[in-house]
Order: structure tokens, then sequence, then C-alpha cells
């Protein structure tokens, strides 16, 4: 798995694990500071386990980006082939889950990163980016 925008699976708690890291080093060498670091990191973290537990796993990418004004970031992209979201309003409804969570993944993704777009349907699977720009 690399931070090179090639997508990587994401299949076992290990890749999950291994997606927190290299979100943490692919935003610190875009510039962020800690606190962003740790908001992208976490936003990622909720994200990978979402797409492990809901989607039955699927993919992830990582990739540097800079915007038009030059500014660095990077851009992450789960991606499963699970159920999909049968309800996205109420998916993104802070403190809603699913499941046994603390209803944190999809609305707590949103709020700590800086672009949030979702692509979903039931029965077609999921597909996640955000973007986290350095400050």
């Amino acid at each position: 798995m690399t931070a090179s925008g090639e997508e990587a699976p994401l299949r076992s708690n290990d890749d999950v694990v291994r997606v927190r890291q290299l979100v943490r080093v692919a935003a610190s060498a875009a510039g962020m500071s800690l606190v962003d670091q740790t908001k992208i990191v976490t936003a990622a973290s909720e994200l990978a386990r979402n797409t492990l537990v809901y989607g039955g796993g699927g993919a992830v990418s990582i990739e540097q980006v800079t915007n038009t004004g030059g500014r660095a970031g990077i851009r992450i992209t789960f991606r499963d082939e699970g159920p999909g979201i049968a309800d996205v309003d109420l998916a993104l409804t802070d403190g809603w889950t699913s499941g046994s969570g603390l209803g944190l993944g999809l609305s707590g993704a949103r709020k700590l990163a800086d672009e949030f777009e979702l692509d979903t349907e039931a029965g077609r699977g999921t597909t996640v980016t955000v973007v986290k720009w350095a400050r």
C-alpha cells in the first residue's frame, strides 16, 4: 500500500492500521499542522472501518494534491462494492449508526475533512472521497 494514488486493498484490521499510518505520512508531507494531521487521520480511520465493516472490504487510494492557488493537500478515496447506503440523509445524521458504533463515521469524517463527496446507491456499493488542505 502506497501513498501514490494507487488503489490498495482494504480487507482487514491490519489494512485499517496501514491506512492511518500512510495518511499521517501524507498529511505531514503536505505540510499540515499536527491538529490537521490528526483530523484527517481520524476521518480516514472512520471511513476505512466503514469500508471494511459495512462494505465488506474494498480499496483505498491516497494522493498528494495541489489546488489552483498552490496549496498542498491530500485526497483519500475509499471504494467498496457492498450493499450501498439506502438512506444517505440518515447515514449523514450526527450520532446515527446502523451498527454498534458511535455513529461518527460519515458525519464525523465530513466535519473533519475540508471536502467530502459520497457516491452510493443501494446494491451498487459506495465511494467516499475526502480532501484535507494544509493551512
